[in-house]
């Protein structure tokens, strides 16, 4: 049994804006889908709804504002200092659009994980929605990786793969997506905190076998 195991992880949520997929997160841990802890939300904004949504469920939030310290440096050194103290064991990027320093990832090296709207490596990046359709491709979709210092690179876990439909614009490919968002990060999130889930020589370990390729499923998700 691994310490995750026999533990409750405590999971951090980084969210910059409305935070539906942490408003997902929450739910799966209050119909007990997901097992863990959240047990902090932090943003880099005030005003940000996520904080809301957090408050509501009757979690602890933090805002450590960029503008408050001097250059990226000192405020990923404020950001990993607080969720140490926090006692996380799971840092999870739910909208932050903030790219955090070395400090924050060599911190929570394979202990933090972040959502992205593409099937990576395609579309790293802002705009993916926009891209995808300007391109013509008949496929979208999400992907949930461990987070290295190269943005949006580092292994993936999991993907939800969305056929996109004749003459959809982006707001219909947006939503379908984040519906797709909602299930697939709570899902690799409780791989995570069942200790199923590790990042070990750069590369993605299931269930101790490493994965090649990530876990491709449909936009309905898994069964």
């Amino acid at each position: 049994m691994s310490l995750r195991q026999a533990s409750a992880t405590r999971i951090a949520v980084l969210a910059s804006g409305t935070g539906s997929n942490l408003q997902a997160i929450l739910d799966a841990v209050r119909n007990g889908s997901l097992k863990a802890i959240p047990a902090l939300v932090l943003s880099d904004v005030s005003n940000a709804k996520a904080l809301d949504r957090a408050r509501a469920a009757g979690v602890r939030t933090a805002v450590v504002a960029p503008r408050d310290y001097e250059g990226r440096a000192a405020w990923t050194e404020a950001l990993s200092c607080v969720l140490q103290e926090a006692g996380i064991d799971l840092v999870v990027l739910a909208g932050f659009m903030r790219i955090v320093g070395a400090r924050l990832i060599e911190d929570f090296c394979g202990r933090m994980l972040n959502i992205h709207p593409s099937l990576l490596p395609a579309y790293r990046g802002l705009d993916t929605y926009r891209k995808v359709l300007a391109a013509g491709d008949a496929w979208h979709g999400t992907s949930v990786h461990f987070v290295t210092e190269e943005l949006d690179a580092g292994p993936v876990i999991a993907q939800a793969r969305i056929a996109i439909r004749d003459r959809e614009d982006e707001c219909a490919l947006r939503q379908r997506v984040q519906a797709a968002e909602h299930w697939l990060y709570p899902l690799v999130i409780g791989w995570y905190a069942a200790g199923r889930l590790d990042m070990r020589e750069a590369a993605v370990w299931l269930d101790g076998k490493r994965l090649d390729q990530p876990l491709v499923f449909p936009e309905s998700g898994p069964g």
